[in-house]
């Protein structure tokens, strides 16, 4: 069998257990997990438009759970997905209100890359921290998403506030209709498009491309890269610029599709998430894609579990923690490995 495959279904028994202790757990507190479980289904999969609302949800996750799969593949463990996705989406907004009044065809693309722009340059510099000084990366991209949080607060509340807006929450002003790429359905042809090109574009490179082959055995055995001359330096800030790229395209498709606009502390789980996605589809490809719209139906019936269950919706942050639990349980020797090797190569 695949090994690939082998580790994703092993990925999705750690997955079945998690859900089986979350509803033991909630039947213990007196709960019934047999309508937890239905409202899960109905919520996310048994109707047309639940699994229209688990696509939507879906396909952000999808793009920043690419840009997980390419850095830990390269064996850099990029944690800073929720501060990359927010400086994409800063990066749109930031375009959108610069060229407000000029053509969609200009102000659409422009924002997008806008947005992957800003989440590549805030993956940066964790990046170079990692290979020039062997800072943890685990604890610089940590720090740049509570930074990320508070700019976002910033521009939300200073240059991009809505100065017609009310109440407590900052936001900025509603992205006009010509820009906006979908409505709050979240999906449309471009994003879609979006979507599959992203996909189709990852798995090209990390399967058909000399950067592919070697950070997929950086990520296995970095002492052989290093005995083949590869550098690594030069691979991890790749693998770190194009982690965030997807991360930032995620942001900028979030902030001119569903959301329209960006909200202080908008989505805050949302890099959480994605690194769940990623080790859950065995940071391959298929893989992300079969676990996105799992956990795109998830966020999709948090709606149903006050209904039907009579749970907070905030239960799926529960199931989703335990999931987490479980997968690095099992990814913990490998992350002992490298950080043993990391500490080596900086002391020589």
């Amino acid at each position: 069998m695949n090994s690939r495959l082998v580790v994703v279904l092993r990925a999705l028994a750690y997955v079945v257990v998690a859900l089986v202790l979350v509803g033991i757990v909630f039947e213990l507190m007196g709960f019934s997990s047999l309508l937890m479980f239905r409202s899960i289904a109905e919520g996310a999969f048994l109707s047309k438009s639940a699994l229209l609302g688990s696509l939507r949800w879906a396909v952000p996750l999808f793009l920043s759970a690419l840009g997980v799969l390419i850095a830990f593949r390269a064996g850099f463990f990029n944690v800073g997905t929720q501060g990359q996705f927010y400086l994409g989406a800063i990066g749109a907004a930031t375009a959108v209100h610069w060229l407000d009044g000029a053509p969609a065809f200009i102000v659409v693309p422009a924002a997008l890359i806008a947005g992957a722009a800003g989440g590549a340059l805030w993956a940066f510099w964790p990046g170079l921290l990692r290979v020039r000084s062997g800072t943890d990366e685990v604890l610089t991209t940590l720090m740049a998403n509570f930074i990320a949080g508070l700019f976002l607060i910033y521009v939300t509340s200073g240059p991009l506030k809505d100065p017609t807006g009310t109440g407590e929450l900052s936001a900025s002003k509603p992205v006009a209709a010509a820009y906006r790429i979908s409505t709050s359905s979240g999906l449309s042809p471009l994003i879609i498009a979006i979507a599959v090109a992203s996909a189709v574009l990852v798995w090209v490179l990390m399967n058909r491309t000399a950067f592919g082959v070697l950070s997929g055995l950086a990520g296995r055995n970095p002492v052989m890269v290093t005995w083949q001359g590869a550098r690594l330096s030069r691979l991890g800030l790749a693998a770190f610029l194009l982690s965030g790229l997807f991360a930032g395209l995620a942001g900028a498709v979030e902030f001119m599709g569903p959301s329209g606009r960006l909200v202080s502390g908008f989505m805050p789980a949302h890099g959480f998430t994605a690194i769940l996605i990623a080790l859950v589809g065995g940071l391959s490809v298929v893989g992300v894609v079969g676990s996105s719209l799992f956990f795109g139906g998830l966020a999709s019936a948090s709606l149903y579990l006050p209904i039907i269950a009579g749970l907070p919706s905030a239960a799926i942050d529960v199931i989703n923690a335990a999931i987490a639990l479980f997968i690095t349980a099992r990814t913990g020797p490998r992350l002992r490995f490298l950080s043993r090797f990391r500490r080596k190569e900086a002391q020589s």
